[in-house]
């Protein structure tokens, strides 16, 4: 394979919704350039991109697949995203470490859910896009209906460069504004015959010329000037302006395609070799101290993994972008992240499972090594001379929660080991062990994305593993004060344990002031601040620790050990087990003995004491509240508000956003367990939602009593 240099790359993500056809359009791509002889389905699970045993038993992609294709004297890197919005990551992995978009539209249905929230992704990054439409053969493909749609949403900057001549069963060419011409095909030709406009088109292409033309001649003052005293441009020209236009975002070009049939790729392929904007064309990105980092060839060599996967007879594969700097065969790189020692025996251009051996890559390029020693999804490999680190991608908040456990409680620690390299291989899978819930917890992005991991656990790992509720982290606090006391006595014999503790317990919010008396029953009890500690709870809110021993009651030397025992029942609250917070204890007064007294008595007993005056207190438990935003097709709006309501959602808004209205309410996580199921069924899986932690509620006495019961009855089972 010959060298590229960085201004003939061009790096490409294709996206689009489920169903959109991005992975037929990829193997079409791929047939034109001859990487392939033989066109595969994603029905007979034979694609280059959906390589995997899992994508070919649920017949969606589940990974972004790579394939570089060498075209008109360009090196094309295209990313085959997922369209499921549960594999969402794949997609902001993609866009991150490539500079185009191509986003396909599915040619019935039009604007989707998945499309609007992927392009939201490319706004964010400020990524140029092209459009196509797909499925033009479809027998309900509505080209104008679905333009018109775009129109609608993004506004003039959709640009089209084509429009169909038919549709369905009748789509047989396309006229290319841009280059004033007609692709006509016959039955069964593999290529189209190129003619002239015909007359009965002219006044339609000449109109969107004219668009096209002066959509062209905005993005630079020279070719502005030039259209002036003109009244045209040359096609070079206007490429050159359809470029800048895309960069900065003013132009979205729109092609039109039959992927099955091959209609209309090879133009398009011909289209992104020439206009889609180079790696050194794009801002540069930053390093982790926001220093940019040019696609210079001759800067010293930077590497970014951006995906790592595993694969049989093979095993690790790592994929990178060359942010900077020239590799070659035989580099050694060492591994910012983790300080290791890396050589890249061979580096490889690849096309799903075909790699091609590159003996050098430029910057901007992307290529895989194989057999690394220690590299993980997101590390970046420096040459001598570099020392960056990337850490630019940036992926959405968790949707979906299980716990998850082993058949065979044997391969615990088989299954921690997988679920960190599945991590790795997408940081959208997320496991934690939970010390406070006693389960492993894995979070994605919605039921499929779970599932999908499940399959691979049992089937390329062989651990069966069944998924079980999530238990909810709840908290206990108080909303009143209360005092008690307790006697720790015991003894067996020479030795004993004698403790006393008397203390007060209170709500505590940031700042509040500490009362010189408390009045109980009547009866006054005055405190003297001796001493004060203010404990951050790694799990939220603070405990207040007060001594206020006055007298010598209590030697000094063993309010750690009250501490200690009060901090143990914060972290098994009296009321569920689960973690409390906001309190304050003051230790007034207790009593010692001068040989049975010791550590443990006191703890114990400020343990006990606690416990007895926090259930004095008001006790309340918190759960969790997550900030939920759905969006939705206006027409399941009522039926989507009305299913919130039922998961005690509170509804703090709505807003319009073209055809899609944008709920949002604040859930508590109880009730958040299967939505994305729920959601999917409700809308016929045309609606989408993100969820982020917001804070703590107290939940309603109901709830409470039922909690407080299970608890017992738990315990008394235990």
């Amino acid at each position: 394979m010959k060298v590229y240099q960085t201004k003939d790359i061009k790096n490409i993500a294709i996206i689009g919704n489920s169903g959109s056809g991005k992975t037929t359009l990829a193997e079409a791509m791929l047939f034109e350039s001859g990487l392939i002889k033989r066109r595969g389905t994603v029905e007979n699970g034979n694609t280059v991109s959906d390589y995997f045993p899992v994508e070919k038993e649920y017949g969606y992609s589940v990974f972004p697949t790579v394939f570089s294709i060498e075209w008109k004297n360009k090196m094309m890197n295209f990313i085959d995203c997922p369209g499921s919005d549960d594999f969402i990551g794949g997609v902001i992995t993609s866009l991150n470490v490539t500079d185009t978009a191509l986003m396909v539209i599915h040619a019935v249905n039009g604007i989707e859910v998945g499309t609007i929230n992927q392009f939201h992704y490319t706004e964010d990054l400020s990524k140029p896009v092209v459009f196509v439409i797909n499925q033009m053969d479809n027998e309900k493909a509505d080209y104008d209906n679905t333009l018109a749609g775009m129109k609608e949403m993004w506004g003039n900057k959709v640009i089209p460069i084509q429009y169909p001549i038919g549709s369905g069963n009748s789509f047989e060419g396309i006229v290319d504004v841009l280059k004033q011409k007609m692709y006509k095909w016959k039955t069964d030709a593999t290529a189209p015959d190129v003619m002239d406009i015909p007359d009965s088109e002219k006044n339609k292409a000449d109109e969107l010329y004219k668009t096209l033309l002066e959509a062209a001649a905005e993005n630079d003052e020279g070719l502005m000037e030039k259209y002036f005293e003109q009244g045209t441009l040359s096609e070079e020209e206007m490429r050159e302006g359809i470029q800048k236009g895309l960069i900065d975002r003013s132009i979205f070009p729109v092609f039109c395609v039959s992927s099955s049939k091959n209609m209309g790729v090879h133009r398009v392929m011909n289209f992104l070799s020439a206009v889609a904007p180079s790696p050194d064309q794009m801002p540069a990105p930053k390093n982790t101290d926001s220093k940019e980092v040019k696609p210079d060839p001759n800067a010293p060599a930077s590497l970014f993994v951006f995906k790592t996967t595993v694969e049989p007879h093979i095993g690790e594969i790592s994929y990178f972008k060359v942010m900077s700097g020239t590799i070659k065969e035989g580099d050694d790189l060492t591994n910012a992240n983790r300080g290791s020692k890396e050589r890249l025996a061979q580096i490889f251009s690849v096309a799903g499972q075909i790699r091609t051996k590159a003996e050098e890559m430029q910057a901007g390029n992307i290529g895989a090594a194989v057999k690394l020693k220690d590299v993980r999804t997101g590390d970046t490999l420096n040459a001598k001379g570099a020392d960056n680190r990337f850490d630019f991608i940036k992926y959405p908040e968790p949707r979906y929660r299980r716990a998850i456990k082993p058949l065979n409680e044997a391969n615990a620690e088989k299954l921690n080991e997988a679920l960190t390299r599945m991590h790795e291989e997408d940081p959208t899978w997320i496991s934690e062990i939970s010390k406070e819930l006693k389960q492993t917890i894995v979070s994605g992005q919605g039921e499929f994305h779970l599932k999908t991991l499940k399959w691979r656990l049992e089937n390329n790992d062989k651990i069966e593993v069944e998924f079980l509720e999530p238990k909810i982290p709840y908290r206990e606090t108080i909303t009143k004060s209360a005092r008690a006391d307790y006697r720790h006595k015991k003894q067996s014999g020479g030795a004993g344990q004698f403790g006393e503790v008397h203390l007060i317990v209170e709500p505590y919010t940031e700042g509040m002031p500490m009362p010189e008396v408390y009045k109980f029953n009547g009866q006054e009890y005055k405190v003297q601040t001796r001493d004060v500690q203010e404990i951050k709870l790694e799990w939220g809110g603070k405990l207040v620790f007060v001594n206020s021993i006055v007298g010598g009651s209590i030697d000094a030397r063993f309010m750690p050990a009250i501490l200690k025992g009060i901090m143990s029942r914060m972290e098994q609250g009296p009321l569920t087990g689960s973690y409390a917070r906001d309190v304050r204890v003051i230790v007034y007064d207790g009593k010692m003995h001068p040989v049975d007294s010791n550590e443990i008595s006191f703890m114990l007993a400020g343990r006990n004491a606690f416990s007895i005056a926090f259930k004095n207190a008001g006790p309340k438990i918190l759960e969790p509240i997550y900030d939920v935003t759905v969006s939705v097709p206006s027409e399941y709006m009522g039926d989507v508000i009305s299913d919130l309501q039922t998961r005690r959602a509170m509804i703090m808004g709505m807003e319009s956003d073209k055809h899609f209205e944008r709920i949002k309410a604040k859930v508590p996580l109880k009730e958040m367990s299967s939505y994305s199921t729920s959601l999917s069924s409700l809308t016929g899986g045309r609606a989408s939602f993100t969820m982020k932690f917001s804070g703590y509620e107290l939940v309603p006495p109901d709830i409470q009593e039922k909690l407080l019961k299970e608890y017992e009855a738990k315990e008394k089972e235990e």
